[in-house]
């Protein structure tokens, strides 16, 4: 069994049956054998993006990861002060700060990402895609 963290965008197109999402991403995310966990720094950009207009939804945020998340047995990854004091320590690779909190969850907890973006890889972590 792997653990995998899957990154705002790979979560959001898997739940669309997005074809952005490439297929071993799917495979990894859809195996039964894999435990997916989604970071509450996803679901806290998520929900910033709504309150924005940057992001419309088929239901209200909790419904639609209940529906969407908890309902593929994802688990969630809650936000330690560990993942955030080392966002400190980080090489300025990228400066989104939802992504370099993942980075530090990826580091920490010993996850591949699973993520389209290539600027993960200047950090040296485990992608998927």
């Amino acid at each position: 069994m792997s653990r995998l963290l899957i990154d705002t965008h790979a979560l959001l197109w898997f739940a669309a049956g997005d074809r952005q999402l490439s297929t071993s991403a799917r495979e990894g995310i859809a195996d039964p054998a894999n435990n997916v966990f989604v970071s509450h720094a996803s679901v806290w950009e998520m929900a910033i993006k709504m309150s924005l207009g940057k992001l419309r939804l088929d239901r209200e945020l909790a419904r639609w990861l209940n529906r969407y998340a908890a309902g593929n047995g994802f688990d969630f990854l809650p936000i330690s002060l560990s993942h955030l004091t080392e966002v400190a320590g980080l090489p300025h690779h990228h400066g989104d700060p939802f992504d370099r909190l993942l980075v530090t969850q990826c580091v920490l907890e010993n996850m591949p990402l699973v993520s389209r973006d290539p600027v993960f890889d200047a950090y040296g972590i485990k992608r998927v895609w």
